[in-house]
């Protein structure tokens, strides 16, 4: 499993477990029903063909989780046990016997098992048990009766408990002597309905949420859960672990389901019923935004809403001591990150470019954590080594060799490695 698969099995048990983590102010009987909730719900298990889990599972995470300091990183698989050894039997053994089940529905699993041997089906290094076909086809039982959802509107008990966010396709502006559209990536908190983060940009990409993102964390503090749409533009690998290092639950609309991030829509309405059609013609992206900034800081924020009978900003402040300050450095914690063994002329390579890795670091296997191509930084042991470049392979043909000797660690993280070929 990749670097990448592990970082995914770890953003996705956290969001299991988010609401298991809040002692404080849960009250008797909320584990239990939390708990209920999570074993009856399916779902898509990174890196497995699971669809339920159990109680088990999810308290054992719980505990792996708080043991070792609550860092994401305690949520990453362990490598199996019996890597390199035969399981009990193989995969198409496993669909054969799911053929079988759907042949025959209604009879019990040694039934089942005996049909099996009288076919065949088994090979002779098959382990065969009763309790491990049990457990097959519970995995993948189907179940025949929908739940009429329950649907209900509601309401989080305090600011920055949940924002939610969407992209509003805007109007077009001058770029580069060019008429071009714009799109307003907005983000609002549940409590208040206060705008916690907004801006017109010319392009629908992750980056361009993320800078949105960030200056909402600067400005308004840490949320407990964000809720996102299914787009691309939030479904980032840097967004997830970004929000899983911060502790923020990052939670998704269902599929062509808006009804869950209601509050988000229904501001996008306004926008396009107010603001929007009062806007002149052959804007360029910086007046657009100044009006718009204008619009939601002297209008939006101090008149009163319909929903809660207050300006959104006198609501979110009256919490504004129970708020979580964000951290300083935040693209820091939102890098993208890959492992590589350098090679033996100590080249490294990341989606296409070659990197030139500090003398004494042939043949490791190193850490590369990065923001952008341009700014990568290399870690062993989980120490930085300071930043890398490309490859100058002409520049190389002109510099003498060093001896090799043992690398030493940046004094700080982020900070340039000092060591210079001479």
């Amino acid at each position: 499993m990749t670097q990448k698969e592990k970082e995914q099995v770890a953003i996705f048990r956290f969001g299991v477990i988010f609401n298991l983590l809040d002692e404080k102010n849960r009250q008797w009987g909320d584990q239990k029903r939390t708990l209920d909730e999570l074993t009856e719900k399916s779902w898509e298990v990174p890196s497995s063909g699971r669809t339920h889990l159990s109680r088990a599972t999810i308290l054992s995470w719980v505990k792996r989780y708080k043991e070792r300091g609550e860092r994401i990183e305690a949520l990453f698989p362990s490598e199996r046990s019996d890597c390199g050894r035969r399981r009990s039997f193989s995969d198409e053994t496993a669909a054969e016997l799911l053929q079988l089940r759907e042949e025959f529905p209604r009879y019990t699993v040694k039934k089942l098992v005996e049909i099996a041997l009288k076919r065949n089906i088994f090979s002779a290094q098959d382990s065969v048990k009763l309790s491990t076909v049990y457990r097959l086809f519970s995995l993948h039982k189907t179940r025949t009766l929908k739940k009429q959802e329950d649907l209900r509107k509601f309401e989080v008990e305090l600011s920055n408990d949940l924002w939610q966010s969407d992209c509003l396709h805007g109007p077009r502006v001058l770029y580069n002597g060019k008429r071009v559209k714009s799109y307003l990536f907005v983000i609002i908190d549940d409590y208040s309905r206060l705008i916690v983060g907004s801006k017109f940009y010319l392009s629908e990409s992750a980056e361009s949420f993320l800078d949105c993102f960030w200056t909402a964390l600067r400005t308004r503090g840490l949320p407990r859960i964000l809720y996102c749409d299914n787009g691309s533009s939030f479904r980032s690998h840097r967004l997830q672990i970004g929000c899983a290092s911060l502790q923020i639950a990052l939670r998704y609309a269902r599929p062509y389901r808006p009804v869950g991030k209601g509050k988000v829509e229904r501001f996008n309405r306004t926008v396009r019923m107010q603001f929007l059609p009062d806007l002149p013609e052959d804007l360029s992206l910086e007046e657009l935004n100044a009006k718009w900034e204008d619009y939601v800081q002297n209008d939006y924020h101090t008149r009163k809403h319909g929903s809660t009978g207050e300006p959104p900003l006198t609501r979110y402040t009256r919490h504004i001591s129970l708020l979580r300050g964000a951290p300083d450095k935040l693209p820091d914690y939102f890098r993208a990150q890959e492992e590589r063994t350098v090679a033996k002329d100590r080249s490294i390579r990341l989606e296409g470019k070659l990197y030139q890795a500090p003398v004494g670091f042939a043949g490791k296997r190193v850490t590369l954590r990065f923001e952008a191509l341009d700014r990568v930084e290399l870690f062993y042991d989980n120490v930085s080594y300071g930043f890398i470049y490309e490859t100058d392979q002409r520049s190389n043909s002109r510099i003498g060799r060093l001896q090799p000797q043992a690398p030493s660690p940046s004094r700080q993280s982020g900070t340039l490695f000092t060591g210079v070929e001479q």
